[in-house]
């Protein structure tokens, strides 16, 4: 759940884990770290706690429709909640607005990266582009396969766009020399907005189908 923002104490520029859990929970809930370092998450609007539990509640939906076709498969849809980096540790995470992975092992597990099949963000004016392209980054390079990202309108309680991305692990052909700055990327696959479409629909990572009514705030 968002938490309101409070007056940011004087903290070094990386901690471990260990340090972070000794905090209080109103000024750890609102860091991520970055390979140890202390990066402050902003706190948006009501909106986004609207927005962020209207979509978590439309992805679980979906992916309880999809385990019904395929018993085999197990899901879990959540929001707010850390995704680890590397296969042990924990100073390394970041907590997207929401996210759909596979089952765990059994209950109170650390989510990795490599169990989860797609994040989301719900972007804000608050947020700057500088801010997304690392996060976006860092969920790219740990090999997630989908992103997506939610724009809210600027003079309405309302979404204006949702726009997915596929996970691109390999880039196209440079000149001689020159390398990418990120090793994976993601390319953009879904655009969509209440005005020029009913629904969102998608087939990856699993059958997704959410009018937009089911989104309102």
């Amino acid at each position: 759940m968002s938490r309101p923002s409070i007056e940011q104490p004087d903290l070094p520029e990386f901690m471990t884990w260990e340090e972070l859990e000794r905090l209080p929970e109103e000024i750890a809930g609102q860091i991520e770290l970055w390979d140890g370092r202390v990066v402050w998450v902003r706190r948006g609007p009501a909106e986004h706690q609207a927005f962020t539990f209207s979509l978590t509640a439309a992805l679980k939906r979906c992916a309880r429709e999809a385990m019904s076709g395929n018993p085999q498969r197990c899901l879990r849809v959540d929001f707010e909640t850390n995704v680890f980096f590397g296969s042990q540790g924990k100073s390394d995470f970041v907590t997207p607005y929401f996210l759909a992975y596979r089952c765990l092992d059994g209950p109170y597990r650390d989510i990795r990266a490599t169990d989860v099949l797609l994040v989301g963000e719900v972007l804000s004016p608050s947020n700057t582009q500088t801010d997304m392209d690392e996060k976006k980054s860092r969920y790219a390079k740990a090999g997630i396969p989908w992103y997506w990202e939610v724009t809210l309108a600027r003079e309405a309680s309302a979404i204006a766009m949702v726009r997915t991305f596929a996970l691109e692990a390999t880039h196209g052909r440079l000149p001689a020399g020159v390398h990418p700055l990120y090793p994976a990327n993601y390319l953009l696959t879904g655009k969509w907005t209440p005005k020029d479409s009913e629904r969102i629909a998608v087939d990856h990572p699993f059958p997704i189908d959410i009018p937009w009514p089911e989104l309102a705030f």
